[in-house]
């Protein structure tokens, strides 16, 4: 087994059952306002996006992609996971597409904007991945943990001067303290993609 599936193998472990996922929601919420997302209260929740009409494609958004949290919006969702079948379903009722393929083999082409946030560490070609993305969309929306040691579940180190490198532009960099549980050196920034 190669070191891409058993990080495949850990990361469905990590996920489980997939019912208790609210830790990695609060940490999406502080991704999202990094990526430049503007959260819209209405009376049901605060954690609501209103996208106006864009369409965006998220890259390894799991089981509880923001799109989640998303109105008027065109979404879909790619993941290597095979999530548990009540997922498929819940996205299929909030309307949102979701594809089961690596990052590295996306094709996609004509999203206004594409999101990819806490993934590039575990595929197994970041600079592939950020290619085909850069194809995908006329923004790209990027949150990344930056120097983390290679373990099972994180087959990359990434590192500031190859993602400013590969994405053509410059990141912010932020040593997070515990803001709903964000620790560690963060990367992230808003990208040009495609030209129209």
């Amino acid at each position: 087994m190669d070191s891409w599936q058993k990080a495949q193998d850990w990361e469905k472990q990590w996920w489980g059952n997939c019912a208790n996922t609210l830790g990695e929601e609060m940490k999406q919420l502080v991704y999202a306002n990094r990526m430049g997302l503007i959260q819209t209260r209405d009376n049901s929740t605060p954690y609501r996006f209103d996208m106006g009409g864009r369409s965006v494609l998220d890259i390894g958004g799991g089981p509880v992609s923001l799109l989640l949290k998303c109105v008027n919006v065109k979404g879909k969702v790619i993941d290597s996971l095979q999530f548990p079948k009540w997922i498929e379903e819940r996205y299929k009722l909030a309307e949102i597409e979701f594809e089961r393929i690596k990052a590295e083999d996306i094709t996609e082409g004509g999203w206004d904007e594409v999101w990819i946030y806490n993934v590039l560490q575990h595929v197994e070609d970041p600079k592939k991945v950020i290619v085909n993305i850069r194809k995908a969309a006329k923004i790209i929306r990027v949150f990344e943990w930056l120097d983390i040691p290679l373990s099972t579940g994180h087959i990359r180190s990434l590192t500031e001067e190859k993602l400013n490198s590969s994405l053509r532009g410059e990141g912010k960099i932020e040593n997070l303290t515990g803001q709903n549980q964000c620790f560690g050196r963060a990367y992230y920034g808003i990208f040009i993609g495609k030209k129209t």
